[in-house]
């Protein structure tokens, strides 16, 4: 149960040779708790220290050091636990009430460093307890139970006088007096337990408070247990989705970003577990889902309720038109629950998007929605374990969680929609691409760039190794959502397979860069195999991924781009290439007929034609040979064109990024090569 290590204490405690002891343990058992998601989630839970520490003038101070808004307990530093003057901050409790603006302005003032983060929205309950060190998690056993009708009751018999029992109550000043209060009635106990909230415990250090911590949630979970078996979430499933499941997803994800109310473009998540898979055939699936998330710090990232799609209706020509007719009368729905609350209680606010963020559907899984893979994935395990809050919670009693008046008060309290802070999105933020040709060269430089723009990235080729560790070294570089699959795309069934698996990875496709291809240098009349061969890599195998990606773009009905990288190759040819030339050329009328037949579906066709880069596409004995024959060297014979500049890889990627941004072109390409008027067009 306890994780502490006295070993491990010691050695967090020797990396900060300069701070107080207590407040490195303090770090210390905070990533305890951070790093157990049945604990906490993503920035959930707070914890804090009562130390002294020296101010400015080298005075000491008695201060309250707390967890600060935006830290993540799992990975927080001693600047996320920002120190606060304690006594103003105590005295403060004999005001009858003060509003969040006032509590927000009030921890700020006493910082010792002004620059610190907002102190957490807790920050005055851990200043009314006398403790020094204090814990506070939404540990899930604790949440099955503090979400009964009778919870109140429920916990007393679990506990005796080992806790104080909390109402529920909007976090803030009154909370915090409401604690102190509860506590000080019995000044003997452990901890305190907050009804449709969390938990609370305490102690004189930092080991006494954690380990209170992780014996009170195993008391918990042992109570369950005596009802049955304890849930938990499982391990999610590796094995791809079934075939079909991609287009459910395409029409999913579409309709979503489709809509006149979309927050911007999102991506799509899907987990599947068997504990998932058996929440989602409950007989009493519309009921337990429908009541509310386990404690109302969730709101803000999964909403105040789900959407249930049926799988019967997501399969045939009509699934789109019912899952838009699904998500209109979720839409609907939401703003009745805005519309009454804020007149109910006479607040004026602005609505938050409307659309769900969870999506239940039996047969296929959890689905969640976000404005990238990381969002999507952090509501995704939030309701993981809210699937098992419930089915704990329905196995001891009946699961209650609060009503819709006491979740708007927290989905519309700004201190709470602070959290998920404010940051500008990418310039791809949402989108997904798929990049072929990315083993090296342009296709790697290409994913690389759309990358860092914040794409999805789906990356193909048919050199396994050297892909791998492509998609490896962007994922370390960028963070990004990006996924390698290797193949043949001279093969129609493969480019299909890859727009399967980019739908089902993030339920679409929004760009297609067809990069892949290979030089071939024989005179023509001579060429015999080679040209066809050259025509099937340069060419067809291009056509059959933009067939799969156009297919899935009109079902998705939100446009797309396809970007071919051509050459000058096609404009001016030069003697011995004749395959290669050729089959560059028909790729150019490839790219402006798909521009002709689908620009009505919203769908751009463009090229990027590049001249005279460093890829693995030159040979270097070729290289030799070419540049030798203009009497330059090889690096004269990068920079031979009118700026006598050489053309990168970073900027084709650069121009790539230019065009699948440009709405309005379509049927043109771009030529970057320094200037070169023999390949210009005429």
């Amino acid at each position: 149960m306890s994780r502490w290590s006295d070993q491990d204490a010691a050695r967090l405690v020797g990396t900060y040779p300069t701070l107080p002891e207590d407040l490195a343990l303090r770090v210390y058992t905070s990533r305890l708790l951070g790093n157990d998601a049945s604990l906490v989630l993503h920035g959930g839970g707070n914890t804090s220290v009562k130390t002294c520490l020296k101010d400015d003038l080298g005075a000491e101070v008695e201060v309250l050091c707390v967890k600060g808004s935006g830290w993540d307990l799992g990975a927080i530093e001693p600047q996320g636990l920002p120190a606060i003057a304690l006594e103003p901050l105590r005295a403060l409790r004999i005001l009858p009430e003060m509003t969040d603006e006032t509590m927000v302005r009030n921890t700020r003032r006493y910082l010792l460093d002004p620059a610190s983060p907002n102190p957490s929205v807790e920050t005055l309950l851990h200043a009314f307890l006398p403790h020094k060190f204090i814990d506070h998690t939404h540990a899930d056993a604790v949440l099955a139970l503090a979400n009964q009708p009778d919870a109140e009751m429920v916990l007393r018999d679990i506990y005796g006088e080992e806790v104080g029992i909390v109402p529920y109550i909007m976090p803030g000043f009154q909370l915090a007096k409401l604690a102190a209060e509860v506590y000080e009635a019995q000044p003997g106990v452990k901890g305190l337990v907050l009804v449709n909230h969390g938990i609370f415990s305490f102690g004189e250090t930092a080991r006494e408070s954690y380990e209170r911590m992780m014996m009170l949630v195993e008391q918990a979970k042992q109570a369950l247990a005596s009802r049955g078996r304890f849930a938990v979430p499982g391990i999610p499933e590796p094995r791809p989705l079934e075939s079909g499941k991609g287009t459910l997803l395409l029409n999913l994800r579409g309709a979503l970003n489709a809509h006149s109310q979309s927050p911007g473009q999102q991506v799509l998540h899907v987990r599947r577990t068997p504990e998932i898979n058996a929440f989602l055939q409950r007989d009493d699936l519309q009921s337990v889902a429908m009541r509310g998330p386990v404690t109302p710090d969730h709101v803000i990232r999964t909403k105040h309720l789900p959407l249930i799609l049926s799988p019967e209706c997501l399969n045939g020509d009509e699934a789109r038109d019912h899952i838009e007719t699904e998500l209109a009368q979720y839409v609907e729905t939401y703003q009745r629950y805005f519309e009454t609350q804020a007149g109910e209680k006479k607040v004026e606010k602005k609505q938050l998007h409307p659309l769900p963020v969870v999506f239940l559907i039996p047969g296929l899984g959890l689905v969640t929605a976000g404005k990238n893979e990381g969002s999507a994935r952090i509501a995704a395990d939030i309701y993981e374990r809210t699937m098992a809050v419930i089915e704990n919670a329905e196995q001891w009693g009946h699961y209650k969680p609060l009503p819709e008046s006491d979740l708007f008060d927290m989905e519309y309290w700004s201190l709470e929609q602070a959290k998920l802070g404010r940051s500008k999105p990418r310039e791809l933020e949402g989108r997904v691409a798929v990049v072929s040709g990315a083993a090296g060269g342009l296709g790697a430089g290409i994913a690389r760039r759309l990358a860092k723009a914040g794409c999805h990235v789906l990356v193909t080729d048919i050199q396994k190794e050297n892909l791998d560790k492509v998609a490896a070294s962007i994922r370390k570089e960028k963070g990004a959502g990006i996924v390698a699959m290797a193949g043949d795309l001279t093969q129609r069934t493969f480019a299909e397979e890859l727009l399967e698996a980019a739908c089902c990875e993030w339920g679409g496709v929004d760009f297609v860069v067809c990069n892949a291809g290979k030089a071939f240098t024989q005179p023509i009349a001579e060429a015999k195999d080679m040209l066809e061969d050259s025509l099937r890599v340069n060419l067809m195998a291009q056509h059959y991924l933009a067939a799969a990606a156009v297919n899935a773009m009109k079902k998705q009905k939100t446009g797309g781009c396809l970007l071919f990288t051509a050459s000058k190759a096609a404009f001016n040819p030069g003697a011995g290439f004749g395959p290669y030339n050729i089959a560059k050329a028909a790729l150019v009328a490839l790219m402006k007929q798909y521009a002709l037949e689908y620009a009505g579906e919203g769908i751009r066709s463009l090229a990027v034609s590049p001249d005279r880069v460093r890829t693995p596409l030159f040979d270097p004995k070729l290289l030799a040979n070419r540049a030798a024959a203009r009497g330059l060297t090889t690096d004269e014979y990068f920079k031979a064109n009118l700026l006598g500049r050489e053309v990168l890889v970073e900027d084709v990627a650069e121009a790539c990024l230019f065009l699948l941004q440009a709405e309005k072109a379509t049927g043109t390409f771009f030529t970057l090569d320094g200037g070169n008027l023999a390949a210009s067009p005429r």
